[in-house]
């Protein structure tokens, strides 16, 4: 159990693969592929969504399967038959960003709770169950959802999904395993943020980044919310998001889509759909200059930490903008030949390391982020100063042919082997659907990033990589035997 840092979440499709013998390959065996789907994209993603509004189809597309049951559990099937294994995971559209202030990291202390009794099976059974049937089991929340998940034998899929139906709607809330649990998930924030100096700046850039919008709590919660989070919070939470018509279940492997489709009317048909809230969303605050915070942590070395405002795939002006933007990340970050590496670490020797991720995936609009460390006898500023530096070297000048040609090919690579899983393809899906940008999008990415020109690279580094969009956060390092002793202790449940 737990949640997984941003940087896993809004990354799922664009790991950067760095064996770079493929790359000319890879460009040539795929350009003239994704020319003729440009040709005919716009029938297929017609298709796509009509596909994604039946009753049961396949989606032409990504070859996935899909079925609503009558109750509004969604199903996606996606046919692997490499071995005989399958992937089960079962997605609530529920995460930090539907909280408010005063109870976040709601989604995430019942994700935990979760593991617990339900009317029909005593605590430690679930697992207990998993186990004798060689699945491997977890959960993780975002700020954006709350999924759990099962890889099995397919011959025991269905162990799987009777599990995921009993606790869809008969988790039992018990007041001690929540005294309990809770004391947990405390436990996994010390662990993960408050002893990490780097993580702990994360979470203070983006509570400052972000006004009005809720990713700038983080998916835990603040300890003062953990504190006094009570079990009737929980229990209100359950009954108010944890339903069919709020869920998705994704199964990926070496499975007949009917076969699944049977056997999800089997277990979770019965199951009355309910009268869900309204999320609304909480559009953030136009930011109008540059804003700064410094962070004081024991720490060995300094960290910079940079963000521009930045549209999303659901909510930008053009449609090719994210896919600009996601190239332009990888321009500066896509392995030992990008701009970063190679400028900065190993040319100047400015930073010991530098990074910049696009993360435009979620239902919200979020940043463009560049982090580094500076070099040994090197300054934070020093290091600002060069990055900032890159990035107006992006508006001045276009991106080569050349250049671009190899980070497309990084960015293809990327996708292409994130697909060589069944679990990845699995998250993907999941997370797509869950977002609200539709399961469909999976087949538009290789062709939006072929797409992709030097003058658009530019257009968005001069629209949106401007110092009125910018927040930046600095560690500065205190003495290490300033740090408070963390008590250490395992967390229950074993995830």
């Amino acid at each position: 159990m737990g949640y997984p840092q941003p940087e896993k979440i809004l990354t799922l499709m664009k790991k950067m693969v760095k064996r770079y013998f493929l790359l000319s390959l890879l460009i040539t065996l795929i350009a003239p592929a994704m020319a003729k789907a440009k040709e005919t994209g716009e029938s297929q993603q017609t298709t796509a969504s009509q596909a994604s509004d039946a009753t049961h189809t396949p989606s032409k597309n990504s070859g996935t399967a899909v079925k609503t049951l009558k109750n509004g559990l969604k199903i996606l099937v996606k046919t692997d038959n490499r071995a005989p294994v399958a992937v089960l995971q079962l997605w609530y559209r529920v995460g930090t960003s539907y909280e408010h202030e005063g109870i976040t990291g709601l989604s995430h202390a019942l994700e935990h709770m979760m593991f617990k009794g339900t009317r029909n099976r005593p605590s430690g059974e679930f697992e207990n169950i998993l186990a004798v049937n060689g699945a491997r089991n977890n959960a993780f929340t975002s700020q954006d959802y709350t999924a759990y998940y099962e890889v099995i034998a397919k011959d025991r899929l269905e162990v799987a999904m009777e599990l995921e139906a009993d606790r869809m709607r008969n988790l039992v809330l018990d007041e001690k395993e929540f005294e309990k649990e809770i004391e947990v998930v405390k436990e996994e924030r010390r662990w993960r943020t408050d002893d990490k100096p780097t993580s702990l700046t994360r979470e203070q850039f983006n509570a400052v980044a972000f006004l009005n919008s809720p990713y700038r709590a983080p998916v835990i919660g603040w300890m003062v919310d953990l504190d006094t989070m009570k079990l009737e919070d929980l229990r209100d939470w359950y009954e108010k998001w944890y339903a069919p018509n709020n869920a998705t279940l994704v199964v990926v492997g070496d499975v007949e889509p009917e076969a699944v489709f049977a056997m999800a009317e089997k277990h979770f048909g019965k199951i009355k759909k309910s009268d869900l809230p309204t999320a609304k969303l909480r559009t953030e605050v136009p930011q109008r200059g540059i804003r700064s915070i410094v962070v004081k942590a024991p720490a060995k070395l300094p960290y910079l930490r940079m963000g521009f405002k930045t549209p999303g795939l659901i909510n930008a002006s053009e449609k090719w903008e994210p896919y600009a933007l996601e190239v332009l990340a990888t321009i500066l970050d896509g392995g030992s030949s990008a701009r970063f590496a190679k400028k900065l670490v190993r040319e100047t020797e400015i930073a010991a390391s530098a990074g910049a991720g696009y993360y435009g995936f979620g239902r919200l609009p979020n940043l463009f982020v560049i982090t580094g460390t500076p070099s040994k006898g090197k300054s934070v500023d020093e290091l600002k100063r060069a990055l900032l530096a890159e990035i107006e070297l992006l508006k001045r000048e276009k991106v080569s042919t050349n250049e671009l040609k190899r980070v497309k090919a990084q960015v293809i690579a990327s996708e292409i082997y994130e697909r060589d899983s069944i679990e990845n393809i699995a998250n993907i899906l999941g997370s797509l659907e869950s977002t609200g940008l539709g399961h469909q999008r999976i087949d538009e990415y290789v062709p939006e990033i072929l797409k992709v020109t030097p003058e658009q690279i530019q257009q968005v580094a001069q629209k949106y990589l401007i110092e009125d969009h910018l927040t930046i956060a600095r560690l500065d390092p205190q003495p290490l035997d300033s740090a408070e002793p963390a008590t250490k202790q395992t967390a229950e449940g074993g995830q």
